[in-house]
């Protein structure tokens, strides 16, 4: 299954992409603002399918590790790579300039939550440092929220909560040799 997204209102519509054929023009119709967009199948339409149904593999392209969100109440999994300094993590949006949105329903993430700061140390290994963003609902790593200003060194495999969501970060591949 493969979902568009509306240009208009945001809203998702799920369709069967094996049941069209490469270079078909598709024309939809929003349920929600009655808005008619139209999409064309096309060969990097696949190799983006596949890529969306194989996300670990494709996540520490950049090198830089990833976080792999998973929605508590709603068991939605994305895994998404992070980039080298401030990476801010917050509910998508449209319009909402964080750098590393991820979409969810849960009310509790803000849109500016809290903030991962990747750099090299002075060995020249990559290292992960979580912040809290003043966020209404807190940052928690190992259900201990995290105080105003405090930042607090993570690595592969730390598992930090904010709202109902639940968030692991996934080092680089040479840190997890």
């Amino acid at each position: 299954m493969k979902r568009v997204r509306c240009p208009k209102c945001d809203n998702y519509i799920t369709f069967d992409e094996t049941q069209y054929q490469e270079g078909q023009s598709l024309v939809f119709q929003c349920p929600e603002c009655g808005k008619q967009f139209g999409i064309r199948i096309g060969v990097s339409k696949l190799r983006n399918r596949q890529k969306d149904e194989n996300p670990d593999e494709n996540a520490n392209e950049k090198g830089f590790g990833s976080i792999i969100v998973i929605e508590n109440v709603f068991h939605y999994k994305q895994v998404i790579p992070l980039q080298l300094g401030d990476n801010v993590i917050g509910r998508y949006q449209k319009g909402n300039p964080v750098n590393t949105p991820f979409e969810t329903v849960d009310p509790s993430v803000d849109l500016n939550h809290c903030t991962i700061n990747v750099k090299y140390d002075k060995q020249g290994n990559i290292c992960y440092t979580l912040s809290d963003n003043n966020s209404n609902t807190g940052t928690f790593v190992d259900n201990v929220e995290l105080k105003p200003r405090e930042r607090r060194r993570i690595e592969n495999g730390t598992l930090f909560t904010i709202g109902a969501t639940s968030i692991i970060l996934r080092g680089t591949e040479e840190e997890e040799v």
